[in-house]
C-alpha cells in the first residue's frame, strides 16, 4: 500500500523477559519453533502491501541485523523504498538514548524523504495477523486524527498493557497505563496510523515542551484534542513483554486453531529468515506427541506438549514436557525437562532434573551448561 508507511518502533519497548533478553533485543526473541517476535508485525506489513518500512532500534541489536539482513525474506530489498534499519541516537549532554520522539526527530529525513502520506507505528512484541488495509479504510471513514488497535481481553495476569476506554462509536476517552485503575477488557496493541504531517507536527512540537515519548506525551497528554478512535482486532493476538506471557502464547501455539490463524491465514503467511536444515529425525523408539518440532532436529527420546526449534537433539531416554527448547540445544540421555525454557545452545547433561512451573517455568540462559 503506497498510501502507508512502516515503523516498527522498538525504542523503549516494554521488555522483562529476564534471561532470554540478556544479549538480545525483543524484537529478535525467538518464537513458535522457527520465527523471531519480530517477523510478525513485519510479515503484517508485507501482506498489507507496505513497501517502505523501517525498524527504530535502540539497544542489543546485533542478532535483530543478522536476523533482517537485508529484508529478502520479507521481499523488502528494493530499489525504491524497502527496509531500512535506523539505530538510536544518544543524547549528547548525558550519553543516553531518549524516548521515540526524540528517535524520530534524528531520522526525520527519512520521514520526510517518504512518499506515503500515512505511516502506522506498531511494537514487536505482538503476536497476531492483522490487515493494515482495513485498518486505514476505518481510520479514513472516522476522519480519525490517530486510530489505535486494541483487542479484548479479561487476562491481566501475564503481560502489562495499556488499557483504553471506548465509546459505542470506536471514540477513545482514555488511555492508561498497566498501573491505572481503569477497569475495561480493552487491551491497546501497540499499533497506531495517523497522518505523517500529524506525527512530525507532534515531534517538534512534543520535543519543544521537553517531552519524548509518543503515546504517553504526544497522545495520553493530548486526548482531549485528538480525534483518537479505535479498530477492534478480532483475532488472537498475544503480547509477549514478560517470561510469564512468552511462556503462555508459546503453549497456545500447539493449539491447531491458534496455530491456523496465525500461519495458515489466505495470503497472510509469516515470513521468516531460511535457514536450508534437514528435515526432523526420529529414531525408531522416539515418540512425540502435541509438539512443534522444527528442521534439523534429533529425536531419540519423549517429547510431550513441547516446542523444539531447529537443531535441538533429545537423546535416548531423555523426557521433555510443557518446554521450550531454542535453537541448538542438547539434551543427554535419562534427562528430564518440565515447564521450562532453554535459550540457545544449552547443554543438559546425562540424568538431570529440571522442573519448573507453569506460572514460573525454569530458564536456562543462553550456552549454558548444567
Amino acid at each position: 500500500m503506497k498510501r502507508m508507511m512502516g515503523i516498527v518502533n522498538l525504542v523503549n519497548e516494554p521488555d522483562d523477559l529476564e534471561e532470554l533478553t540478556y544479549t538480545r533485543c525483543i524484537a529478535s526473541v525467538p518464537f513458535g519453533s522457527r520465527y523471531r517476535l519480530i517477523d510478525f508485525i513485519l510479515s503484517n506489513m508485507v501482506n498489507s502491501r507496505i513497501e517502505n518500512v523501517s525498524v527504530f532500534t535502540q539497544h542489543k541489536y546485533r542478532s535483530l541485523m543478522d536476523h533482517l539482513g537485508s529484508g529478502k525474506e520479507w521481499d523488502l530489498d528494493r530499489k525504491q523504498g524497502g527496509l531500512f534499519l535506523l539505530p538510536a541516537v544518544t543524547h549528547e549532554m548525558s550519553g543516553m538514548s531518549r524516548g521515540d520522539l526524540f528517535q524520530f526527530y534524528n531520522h526525520r529525513d527519512y520521514l520526510y524523504r517518504g512518499r506515503e502520506e500515512f505511516v502506522v507505528i506498531a511494537r514487536s512484541h505482538v503476536v497476531c495477523s492483522i490487515d493494515f488495509n482495513d485498518l486505514l479504510n476505518e481510520h479514513l471513514d472516522k476522519n480519525a486524527d490517530i486510530t489505535v488497535v486494541y483487542a479484548k481481553s479479561a487476562e491481566d495476569e501475564c503481560s502489562s498493557f495499556r488499557r483504553l476506554a471506548v465509546k459505542e462509536d470506536g471514540q477513545i476517552t482514555v488511555i492508561e497505563d498497566h498501573t491505572g485503575r481503569l477497569r475495561t477488557d480493552n487491551i491497546s496493541l501497540e499499533m497506531y496510523v495517523m497522518s505523517k504531517g500529524l506525527l512530525l507536527d507532534m515531534v517538534e512540537s512534543c520535543l519543544a515542551r521537553g517531552y519524548d515519548d509518543l503515546v504517553r506525551d504526544g497522545i495520553m497528554k493530548n486526548i482531549g484534542k485528538l480525534g483518537l478512535y479505535g479498530y477492534l482486532h478480532r483475532g488472537y493476538a498475544g503480547i509477549v513483554n514478560t517470561v510469564q506471557s512468552y511462556y503462555k502464547h508459546s503453549m497456545q501455539l500447539l493449539h491447531p486453531s491458534i496455530w491456523r490463524e496465525l500461519f495458515f491465514r489466505q495470503n497472510r503467511p509469516i515470513y521468516t529468515k531460511i535457514k536450508d536444515e534437514p528435515p526432523a529425525r526420529y529414531a525408531e523408539n522416539a515418540h512425540a506427541r502435541n509438539a512443534l518440532i522444527a528442521n534439523g532436529c534429533v529425536v531419540e527420546g519423549k517429547v510431550e506438549n513441547s516446542i523444539l526449534f531447529r537443531g535441538v537433539n533429545i537423546r535416548k531416554g531423555a523426557y521433555v514436557k510443557n518446554s521450550i527448547i531454542l535453537q541448538n540445544c542438547e539434551i543427554e540421555e535419562n534427562v528430564i525437562i518440565e515447564n521450562a525454557i532453554l535459550d540457545k545452545d544449552v547443554f543438559i547433561s546425562r540424568g538431570r532434573v529440571l522442573t519448573g512451573d507453569k506460572q514460573a517455568p525454569f530458564i536456562a540462559s543462553k550456552t549454558k551448561i548444567i
